[in-house]
């Protein structure tokens, strides 16, 4: 049976079934992203923290604004030229549409690498430093001197989780310890199952150097030990069941459910012994050095993301920053003034004021500019009926020095300056720390003790970055589906094109709805993520 309307539309609609198909997919999507968009004003508008403003950089989204814009021009030309049976120029037309795709795509892509390649940091004052961390290169490869250091002093212990231990943190560990000359040794006799001896027993005697194989062995008898006994306690409570059952007859299982008892200390002497840990010592002093993401560190413990604990003192493992790109104290005044304390005096006794003679310097410029900026703003707009400026200097502009701000501070005071084409360069990438140089992003040291949180500008950071992620990543994979289908059109459809042009047509009018939809998801995305 031949399916109708689908070349042709129906008389009564004016519409074929791809096309009815098609708008009711898109109201779908509508509800979808308009429920981000909400979700995006209800957070912004109860967010406990200073919701980061105009952070984006608007010149690669307004590119990439114009570019989807020619695109949705031109997949109408491409309908328009398959309409009008000119198969050279549909395939004009749809090829700059695809291109413009791809050149989307390739900008969103810049945008996320500056994003995973930038650090920020809140300390436990709630001031923020941002900036790229500290790299050694070995063999070409960048390898990062952020490390957490831990000292283990003689006979200190490692207790590894059996279940969860990671084979390549345990490698990493006797590669530390043999390069130190120190023997990492089991800390006390393991009794279990699993490898049968003439007392049906497996015995792991202390001071056996750690492996991965011999925690592969212990984690075979400590599972083999709570297998069998999951047996007994079973077998205990169908007894104590049974039991239960007949002195209650006649009655429901449910009636004498709470007359059920074990008795625990028969049970006690069937039951093998479970050790889910095993616990090493070291014979000698050991410095180990961890990546921050895989250690919660402790002022003497220390505990791995596979529950390996180590009995050891942090030692000083302060975060390095290359080069420094922002200084905000917009967290910090807010937490002051929750508790009644001036934003000046909390701004002057922070960490940073105190122990920085960059960021005082060029924290006292920027309170200079931030007073010519309110100059201006009472010049331009003037005062109201009440004597109070009609505009102030925004919250964000009072209290943080983005890169921008660094740049104009070096160029003011330090003659610092770079050509027109660098500086359009750093709207795509981000700062020319090389070409700048120290003296407008210098190299910062911050105590680990400090460090409250600290994560790169990714989802992680905070709840505006992870509606920047969810809402943009979800709309890079529209552009991408609508592109794949736009491309199929191009290249695969001159066999539809010469049996029946009009169905080709039909399909190529299809997609460029949905290129439309796309299109106009990113005219609502770019003003609410990077204008305001």
């Amino acid at each position: 049976m031949e399916i109708p309307y689908i070349v042709n539309a129906r008389k009564d609609t004016g519409l074929f079934n791809s096309k009815i198909a098609i708008w009711l997919f898109l109201a779908s999507e509508v509800m979808l992203f308009g429920g981000f968009f909400s979700a995006y004003i209800f957070l912004r508008l109860g967010a406990d923290y200073p919701w980061p403003e105009r952070t984006l950089p608007v010149l690669p989204g307004l590119i990439n604004t114009f570019v989807l814009i020619a695109s949705s021009v031109t997949v109408v030309f491409a309908w328009a030229a398959l309409k009008l049976r000119s198969w050279r120029q549909f395939q004009v037309y749809m090829g700059i549409t695809i291109f413009c795709a791809l050149l989307f795509m390739v900008l969103k892509a810049v945008e996320y690498n500056v994003k995973f390649h930038h650090q920020a940091v809140r300390l436990s004052d709630h001031s923020i430093v941002e900036g790229h961390l500290d790299y050694d290169k070995v063999d070409g490869k960048k390898i990062e001197k952020n490390r957490i250091n831990l000292q283990l002093e003689q006979d200190a212990t490692i207790t590894f989780n059996l279940l969860r231990f990671h084979p390549a943190w345990v490698e990493q560990i006797l590669e530390e310890a043999g390069n130190a000359g120190v023997r990492i040794t089991l800390a006390a006799d393991l009794i279990g199952e699993g490898q049968l001896l003439d007392d049906g027993k497996r015995y792991f005697k202390q001071g056996e150097p750690l492996s991965v194989d011999l925690l592969k062995s212990i984690k075979e008898s400590y599972l083999a030990a709570r297998g069998k006994n999951a047996e007994v306690r079973t077998e205990a409570l169908r007894e104590a069941w049974k039991v239960a059952k007949n002195a209650h007859p006649g009655q429901s299982d449910w009636e004498y459910s709470d007359k059920v008892s074990v008795d625990t200390e028969a049970l006690k002497g069937r039951l093998l012994t479970e050790f889910s840990s095993a616990s090493f010592s070291v014979d000698k002093p050991l410095a180990l050095s961890f990546k921050p993401r895989d250690i919660k560190e402790g002022p003497n413990q220390s505990r791995l993301r596979d529950d390996t604990v180590i009995n050891g003192k942090l030692a000083d493992s302060p975060m390095r920053f290359e080069n420094l790109d922002a200084i905000d104290f917009q967290y910090l005044v807010m937490k002051a003034e929750a508790k009644g304390i001036k934003p000046d005096v909390a701004i002057e006794n922070s960490w940073l004021m105190q122990n920085s003679l960059f960021v005082r310097e060029a924290w006292d410029w920027h309170e200079k500019e931030v007073e010519n900026l309110r100059t201006r703003l009472i010049k331009d707009y003037g005062l109201d009926k009440n004597g109070k400026p009609k505009r102030e200097p925004t919250h964000k502009e009072m209290y943080r020095m983005g890169w921008k701000d660094l740049k104009t501070y070096a160029e003011q005071t330090k003659d610092i300056k770079l050509s027109a084409s660098e500086k359009i360069k750093e709207e795509f990438m981000g700062p020319n720390y090389h070409a700048r140089g120290q003296e407008t992003f210098p190299s910062f040291e911050l105590p680990r003790e400090q460090v409250a949180f600290a994560a790169k500008f990714t989802p992680a950071w905070n709840t505006y970055y992870a509606i920047y992620f969810t809402i943009t990543g979800l709309h890079g994979l529209h552009v991408v589906g609508g592109a794949i289908v736009l491309a199929y059109y191009l290249f695969f459809g001159r066999k539809m094109y010469d049996e029946n042009p009009e169905w080709l047509a039909n399909r190529v009018e299809v997609g460029g709805l949905f290129w439309h939809f796309v299109d106009l998801i990113w005219i609502f995305v770019f003003p609410i993520l990077y204008l305001m």
